[in-house]
């Protein structure tokens, strides 16, 4: 038996006026998702537990069959495992964006991703940070993209942060950090914007019309998670294939193996085609592959939800085509479970902890097409299989 979980971050939404009350799922064009649906098992799951944040982190470490109340320590330890940074005991690890603040009378959040910052200036930006804000027990290392991680020795876990892209568009005064250790960070915040906002990079980028990555943003700390790993809880082998960091660093925690596909930005011009190649590739050496792409959900937070329709039918057209018909060419026995870890609405443009819906397709099903369209109005169905705590959807996946 094979399996694939196919994971469309951040996919489910809510009604928009604009596409006459339908959701951007259901507003796309989704045969494959829908044929899964019309042949398989719906249900619906909630992957935050109570009184968690709605993040990629905590959603995926439930996804995986890992209860967050027990495993989750911060999604900035998991970035620092996927760009091979290796914690000790005491050290805490902050995710580092790269964001573009704006200066009017005072400073406002205009964009969380520097415009989706290519990675090699990126690089560069990072490079003029460790040089002049890098000390004794401050360590910054580069990522992919916006995303990058700075690592303070003996630091403060406890200070209430504020993940960049649920202020867009605030003034940033009342989300800086607060709590115990906050100076510290607020003080590289600023000095960050100083030395920065006349880089000349970002001069550049600005006459190229493109959006200056003129300071850093500190939030997601934790320290390193202790996590079994996956074949010990499931006696199976797994590989993983992500843009982003956070949820390559699940998968090393869970033991699995990484792929490494060329061309892959966590946008819409990720290599959708190759996550999928490459994971059917991998399946003839490891029983699972999980594949997660990031491209829905930056639409969701960008607000625009004609991007998010077309990454939804990309990822429809090029990764759960390409694995339908791979397994079916390829291995006689396998499943598929297909979901959005969460929801990321673009009336909201950050995430929220709605229930999703899931799929789960057994090729050894013969059960008659049963025309459902796969879409968040599955959560609206009756008697369908629910799941209240997100980690036992694996369990169920796995072991039937």
């Amino acid at each position: 038996m094979k399996y694939v979980v196919l994971i469309g971050d951040g996919m489910a939404d809510r009604p928009i006026p604009e596409l006459g009350g339908l959701t951007p799922l259901q507003k796309a064009n989704t045969p494959n998702m829908d044929k899964l649906a019309s042949l398989g098992m719906v249900g619906i799951v909630k992957t935050i537990p109570k009184g968690f944040h709605a993040g990629s982190d905590v959603a995926n470490l439930s996804i995986l069959g890992y209860d967050p109340r027990i495993y989750y320590t911060g999604r900035a330890p998991l970035e620092a495992a996927s760009i091979g940074v290796t914690l000790q005991e005491n050290d805490v690890a902050y995710r580092c964006n790269l964001v573009t603040l704006r200066f009017d009378n005072k400073i406002y959040m205009e964009d969380y991703s520097s415009g989706h910052i290519k990675t090699e200036d990126a690089k560069k930006i990072i490079e003029a940070i460790k040089k002049e804000l890098e000390m004794k027990d401050i360590s910054f290392y580069p990522g992919v993209s916006y995303r990058h991680l700075m690592v303070w020795r003996n630091g403060k876990v406890d200070v209430q942060c504020t993940p960049p892209h649920d202020i867009l568009g605030e003034e940033i005064s009342k989300y800086l950090p607060k709590g115990e250790g906050s100076e510290f960070l607020i003080d590289l915040i600023y000095r960050s914007f100083d030395m920065l906002r006349d880089h000349p990079l970002n001069l550049e980028r600005k006459k190229r019309n493109e959006k200056p990555a003129n300071s850093i943003w500190l939030w997601g700390q934790g320290r390193r998670p202790s996590m079994p790993p996956f074949a010990e809880k499931y006696g199976i082998k797994g590989s993983l294939v992500s843009a982003v960091d956070l949820t390559k660093g699940l998968g090393i925690y869970a033991g699995f193996k990484i792929l490494d596909v060329p061309g892959v930005t966590g946008w819409l011009d990720t290599n959708y085609l190759g996550k999928a190649e490459y994971s059917l590739k991998a399946l003839e050496e490891v029983d699972l592959a999980y594949i997660h792409v990031e491209a829905p959900d930056e639409a969701g937070h960008s607000g625009n939800y004609n991007y998010k329709i077309k990454a939804i039918e990309d990822f429809d057209s090029l990764v759960v085509g390409t694995i339908m018909n791979g397994l079916r060419e390829r291995f006689n026995e396998y499943r598929i479970l297909l979901m959005p870890d969460h929801a990321t609405p673009i009336e909201k443009r950050t995430h929220t902890d709605d229930p999703v819906p899931f799929i789960i397709y057994d090729s050894r099903n013969t059960d008659q097409d049963k025309n459902i369209s796969y879409d968040e109005s599955i959560c609206n169905m009756k008697d369908v299989r629910i799941f209240e705590d997100g980690f036992n959807l694996m369990d169920f996946f796995v072991k039937g």
